[in-house]
């Protein structure tokens, strides 16, 4: 019990005092280490865990995959990909913000990342639709939400992983994910529908005409082209998902110097910069979780607590609801991925005791840790969405609020239905 009071402690303060993640993890290790009596082995140790937790080919996916969603932004994919989604539902009342949710499962695709979703789609779309006349707050909360279809649509960042830590199988990860995806797409779609005629949302004054449609089609085609890629690769057994990262990275880049033309070489270093910083963040909380969920079983902690929650003889569809609302809880103030990796090593391992489906356990992870980038005070998607639209978070918060009711209600219903998230497996 001192062990893990000194663990969770000192972690807890660091956290609370501002310290990022991945160093109170690690630091939180390395008191442990040096101040419970019950640990013989060295500080040493910390470094070996920190370098063993990143050898691993899965988590190579996850550089290749931010600097694919980075060359796509940059490259004007994004934006062909906007305008084919209005030139298939821009026709009716509330019509643009069904082509943003289109766009933003189109986008998804291609990112697996929720925040820069909201960015890419929010800067093309969220202007046009308040000279429009959508109503501000409306928009910038449609946007938040649809934004969570980053992580859900494969490729998902989260969901690689996920699989890395647990073992469960990333392809199966993507299938599920792909299916509950669609499903929060189209329930955030019929929820546009009623508040479009309730409030009386503007409608445009005409529909694209077939040709229009083409056109948008044909440029949006080697954009199209990526998530087939990524997907039919990983699909047909002939790409694991890092290799189909690596190929998403050289389309989007022959993509947006050679077909659209919109990066140069000069465009290239900022690009790559930015993409080593974001997944040198997400690597470096990996590393030292890692040492993190080593010290957690080696001190027994972790095993004390999965005979104590058997004990209580809960169900898996009970134990589920109470890991959903932790997860829930924690996603409030952890960002998604720090989540992931702090609390599936020490849920898992109870969860795989009372005989949860790895997928469905993982789906519950994702989508969660989604809910929590739309919940304050973190809220990485209202940020994104504020620095977007310059309104306060307040106002976007109020706004959203229809829109993640219904992103809600599709969570529960996946927590509780496990046939959901295993559906279309083998």
């Amino acid at each position: 019990m001192g062990t893990a009071l000194l663990l969770f402690g000192t972690m807890a303060v660091f956290l609370i005092i501002g310290v990022p993640i991945a160093f109170a993890l690690g630091a939180s290790v390395w008191a442990t280490i040096v101040f419970s009596p019950d640990f013989t082995v060295t500080t040493g140790i910390i470094a070996q865990r920190i370098f063993g937790g990143l050898e691993s080919t899965s988590i190579m996916a996850i550089p290749f995959f931010i600097l694919a969603g980075n060359l796509m932004t940059k490259g004007g994919i994004s934006r062909r990909l906007v305008n084919f989604a209005n030139s298939i539902v821009g026709g009716v009342r509330g019509g643009m913000a069904l082509a943003l949710v289109l766009a933003c499962a189109f986008f998804a695709a291609l990112s697996g990342s929720a925040p820069a979703t909201v960015i890419a789609i929010g800067s093309m779309l969220y202007p046009e639709m308040v000279k429009m006349g959508y109503p501000k707050d409306r928009t910038a909360g449609l946007l938040v939400v649809s934004g969570g279809l980053g992580p859900i649509i494969p490729p998902s960042i989260i969901m690689v992983v996920y699989g890395t830590i647990t073992g469960a199988s990333i392809s199966d990860m993507f299938t599920s994910g792909m299916f509950i995806g669609v499903i929060i797409m189209l329930v955030l779609m019929i929820v546009v529908l009623v508040l479009a005629h309730k409030e009386q949302w503007p409608k445009a004054e005409k529909r694209p005409t077939l040709k229009e449609f083409g056109d948008t089609f044909l440029r949006a085609i080697p954009a199209i082209l990526l998530p087939v890629i990524i997907l039919g690769g990983i699909y047909s057994g002939l790409l694991t998902p890092t290799e189909s990262a690596a190929v998403a990275v050289v389309w989007a880049l022959i993509a947006g110097m050679f077909i659209y033309r919109e990066i140069t070489v000069k465009d290239l270093v900022p690009i790559f910069i930015d993409s080593a910083k974001g997944a040198a963040m997400i690597l470096f909380i990996i590393a030292t979780s890692t040492a993190f969920s080593w010290i957690f079983a080696y001190s027994g902690i972790s095993g004390e607590l999965v005979h104590a929650i058997v004990g209580m003889h809960l169900s898996k569809t009970v134990f589920c609801i109470v890991v959903a609302i932790i997860l829930l809880i924690f996603g409030t103030f952890l960002e998604g991925i720090a989540t992931c990796v702090l609390m599936v090593p020490i849920l898992w391992p109870i969860a795989s005791s009372l005989g949860i489906d790895a997928i469905h356990f993982g789906m519950i992870v994702a989508i969660s840790n989604v809910i929590g980038t739309m919940t304050p005070p973190v809220a990485v998607n209202i940020f994104s969405a504020a620095s977007v639209t310059k309104l306060k978070m307040g106002q976007i918060a109020k706004g959203q609020i229809p829109f993640f009711i219904g992103y809600v209600l599709v969570f529960f219903a996946v927590v509780l239905i496990p046939a959901i998230s295993t559906l279309f497996l083998g």
